[in-house]
């Protein structure tokens, strides 16, 4: 008898984090759903790019894209309204303009909704604590508790595991990781400011340059 195919829906969102976490269950021998979204952020045409490349390496056979338009009419985040600015001077305490209210919450919500159908037994996102900043929807107790709630929520046949294999590890712990996965880091995007050439200014793109630097690398992807 065929052993039936295991399977993780991995939220993907074009950057190096969300990337390796697809990789790395691929590697634990998962059938990948990808999963993104468009929620109007600044670089949302790039992002699209960038999953719909990495999508093609990994060799998905089943992705969904979808929209997610109320986020613009919230607002709340330097992401998507650009009246707000854009951190560009490193880290700070307190959370960061960049955050985008309940995010990956509602990321999560959708996943779950779309793995149970799909029959997946795992949910993978690529949240780092690090990387967060202060974003409260990043954390290891967020997830776990989203997890539990999600199981609380769905059939009991369904009992979905939410993976964050990022959680607490370093930015150039990650470029260190996704060298030996061989994972594509130039279809990645990680600017939160610009669609062609990264900023170099922004938080995420201080914090992945930094962990290139650390990892003694040069990243592959071009810079204003």
């Amino acid at each position: 008898m065929k052993t039936k195919e295991k399977k993780a829906l991995c939220i993907m969102s074009g950057g190096m984090d969300s990337t390796l976490s697809a990789y790395m269950m691929r590697d634990e021998g998962y059938e990948i759903i990808a999963l993104h979204f468009n929620y109007s952020q600044l670089t949302q045409n790039k992002e699209l790019e960038c999953f719909d490349a990495i999508c093609k390496d990994l060799g998905v056979k089943e992705r969904y894209n979808l929209d997610l338009d109320f986020f613009s009419k919230i607002g709340a985040s330097a992401l998507i309204d650009k009246g707000i600015e854009v951190q560009t001077s490193g880290i700070e305490d307190g959370i960061p303009s960049t955050y985008v209210p309940f995010r990956n919450g509602i990321f999560l919500s959708i996943a779950t909704a779309i793995a149970e159908k799909e029959g997946a037994s795992t949910i993978s996102i690529g949240v780092v604590e690090e990387d967060g900043s202060g974003y409260p929807d990043c954390t290891d107790t967020f997830i776990k508790s989203m997890q539990n709630s999600i199981n609380l929520g769905t059939k009991d046949e369904t009992a979905l595991e939410i993976k964050m294999p990022l959680v607490h590890l370093s930015k150039s712990q990650i470029v260190q990781a996704s060298l030996e996965l061989k994972v594509p880091l130039e279809l990645t995007w990680s600017c939160y400011k610009n669609e062609t050439k990264a900023c170099g200014v922004c938080d995420s793109c201080r914090l992945r340059l930094r962990g290139f630097k650390l990892a003694g690398i040069s990243d592959p992807i071009a810079y204003e």
